[in-house]
């Protein structure tokens, strides 16, 4: 008889869309462990522009891949998924129930996909492009990545820093472009089932809504702007590296750099938090295994707790209140 997988859940959606809510909410009712898959979480000394959960959220229940490094330091997808399989067979050995939750599709899609055997980043060629990016601009090497690998090149708009300049040194570093590197492959062999849930809009005004009454109140008091500038006295951080890349915060460190005012400081950031999300609704509409729930419905964690009761197949939900 064929060995039945233990399962493991998944919440993706958009940001704003209740993710964390949605999660502490089952974990009053089910016996789980939260794995964040959030490539902004993992800094510390980022909590406000990242809409981190609480101490208080985080000590109702155990989180995983939170505060783990530096916001100097880079964690990869690699990384991710090499820590969360780990991460997963502890939390399936206590008896818990695994809770991948987040927004960031890279992670989702190199955990159940897998990824290709890529080299390794190359700080000095990093820095190289940040300094050409920084005089000629992103556009620019974006148009030299579509003379050198125009597959690549097409799929990203010529101000994605981050995709470009990590295209540009694979190039660099192996003789080869990206493209021709990617295996094709269709699917993982997880030893585990995921059953994935996402948390979509059936309003997406009302999304945006949410998205800027958010992003006002990270900017109430200062808050948001305190962390920033924190952040820059330091002397160690620059726009080039990932974490000040994150949504909010390079809208902030310009903002800090006098590039523009207070009102266009709001309106840029919700603008790229809004952008964020439609980039994230976009991954989510590719995965036709997903179990859609809508997250402007206040029982949306009562729905996913239903839905997990017939997927595995036994009440799991206690008699908690």
């Amino acid at each position: 008889m064929k060995d039945t997988k233990p399962s493991v859940i998944a919440i993706m959606g958009p940001t704003a869309s209740g993710k964390t809510a949605a999660a502490l909410e089952i974990a009053r009712h089910i016996p789980c462990e939260i794995i964040s898959v959030d490539s902004a979480l993992v800094y510390r000394d980022m909590d406000i522009g990242t809409a981190k959960p609480s101490r208080e959220e985080q000590a109702a229940v155990p989180h995983h891949l939170i505060d783990i490094i530096d916001p100097a330091e880079t964690y990869s997808a690699a990384q991710f998924r090499e820590d969360t399989l780990s991460l997963i067979q502890s939390i399936l050995q206590r008896g818990k129930l695994p809770l991948l939750v987040g927004g960031t599709m890279l992670y989702f899609h190199a955990l159940t996909k897998g990824l290709d055997n890529l080299p390794e980043a190359n700080p000095a060629i990093r820095a190289r492009l940040d300094e050409e990016a920084a005089q000629a601009g992103w556009p620019s090497l974006h148009a030299r990545l579509a003379e050198l690998d125009p597959e690549t090149a097409q799929r990203l708009k010529p101000n994605d820093a981050q995709r470009i300049q990590r295209a540009l040194e694979i190039i660099e570093l192996t003789g080869k472009p990206l493209s021709a590197l990617h295996s094709g492959k269709k699917q993982a062999n997880l030893p585990f089932e995921l059953i994935p849930f996402t948390l979509e809009p059936s309003d997406r005004s009302k999304l945006h809504e949410r998205i800027a009454l958010r992003f006002d109140q990270m900017l109430e008091n200062d808050v948001l702007i305190e962390e920033v500038r924190r952040l820059r006295q330091r002397g160690d951080l620059h726009l080039g590296m990932p974490s000040m890349r994150c949504v909010g915060y390079r809208q902030t460190w310009q903002y800090l750099d006098g590039d523009y005012d207070r009102k266009t400081l709001r309106d840029k950031g919700i603008a790229a938090t809004r952008q964020l999300a439609k980039r994230q609704l976009t991954w989510l509409r590719a995965m036709p295994e997903r179990i859609v729930i809508d997250c402007l419905t206040p029982d949306a964690p009562v729905q996913i707790m239903e839905h997990i009761k017939g997927k595995i197949g036994k009440p799991i939900i206690s008699e908690k209140s």
